[in-house]
């Protein structure tokens, strides 16, 4: 059991039979009243992202949880029951996740190590997480004007994966981009 001061963010907590992540939190102590914690929370299983607030001093169920490295083997299995398939970089056992405890899917390319969080009492994966840029090449768009790069507008293009990512008009075939792992956006081009 934790405290409400033990809030921190990435923090797990067991709450209504489900683990949530604290993704953003704040002690809040108004001029009337009692002081309390306004919370973000992901849920693991769902992927959903709450408003909670606590009052303060409530008691909270931490879970404990492992992150371990592992590296992006392959995917495998229909649209509806994909697995992707990693590989412990310790002691090189290999396990697979579904498609639904991954943010985005579309963005993982062979050889990415990424952090799989395991309930430490369970030893049963909760969730993944990717690094926060990945760098991309671009294997279709529509070609590039002269002159396109004085306005901001954006054209799809897919990436190396077979993801989509928007992209300014000047990103041509062949050009190598950073992307928002979370948001799935365009970050910039990368020189090579």
């Amino acid at each position: 059991m934790a405290s409400t001061s033990d809030i921190r963010n990435g923090m797990c907590i067991d709450m209504n039979n489900d683990i949530f992540i604290v993704v953003e939190f704040q002690h809040v102590k108004p001029g009337k009243g009692a002081a309390f914690v306004r919370t973000k929370l992901k849920s693991v299983t769902t992927g959903k992202v709450l408003d909670h607030t606590i009052p303060a001093g409530h008691k909270v169920d931490d879970v404990r949880v492992e992150r371990r490295k592992f590296q992006f083997l392959y995917a495998d299995g229909e649209d509806d029951n994909k697995r992707y398939h990693f590989m412990n970089n310790e002691d090189y056992s290999q396990t697979f996740i579904s498609e639904k405890m991954i943010e985005n899917p579309g963005l993982l390319k062979e050889g990415t190590e990424v952090d799989i969080l395991y309930h430490a009492a369970e030893e049963r994966p909760l969730t993944l997480e990717m690094p926060q840029y990945i760098i991309m090449e671009v294997i279709y768009t529509e070609p590039g004007v002269k002159g396109d790069t004085a306005t901001n507008t954006l054209k799809p293009a897919t990436v190396e994966t077979g993801a989509e990512v928007r992209v300014p008009l000047f990103i041509n075939v062949g050009d190598k981009v950073k992307v928002d792992t979370k948001t799935g956006s365009y970050m910039e081009r990368v020189k090579q």
